[in-house]
């Protein structure tokens, strides 16, 4: 399984495209989300692609399905995903998902139609942990 810091330390070595590439192939790498799970419930409003994200228990570990219409985009939600792995609802709410993702600098790396939505994911993972974690 490979991880946040490895995914990072690859993707300082890469160029403006190969950083795309590496993108799409972490969206590639999500677990199949069911068409029936993307439902208006499970969009990620705000996001210029369409995002799903649905929650899912396993053990103690709250983890997420996600898809998207969009390859880079769900790359990014992939990576955001990668940020809360394996975690307990009430890690993720101790998780500062920013700072963990602030050495992509996804801002200045990909278009700001792309990012626009990344708040939005981060928010609607909070939410669920809140959630679960209640």
């Amino acid at each position: 399984m490979t991880t946040l810091i490895d995914i990072q330390e690859e993707y300082e070595f890469l160029e403006a495209d190969d950083r795309y590439r590496l993108l799409i192939e972490l969206g590639r790498e999500l677990a199949p989300m069911p068409d029936a799970l993307k439902t208006d419930a499970t969009l990620v409003r705000g996001c210029s692609a369409s995002v799903w994200v649905y929650p899912v228990t396993a053990d103690s570990a709250l983890t997420f399905l996600a898809d998207s219409n969009a390859a880079i985009t769900k790359g990014i939600i992939a990576l955001v995903l990668k940020t809360v792995e394996n975690k307990s609802a009430a890690d993720i709410l101790k998780t500062d998902i920013e700072s963990a993702l602030a050495p992509f600098d996804l801002k200045n790396q990909l278009s700001s139609n792309r990012t626009q939505g990344i708040p939005n994911m981060i928010s609607l993972i909070r939410e669920t942990a809140a959630r679960y974690a209640g």
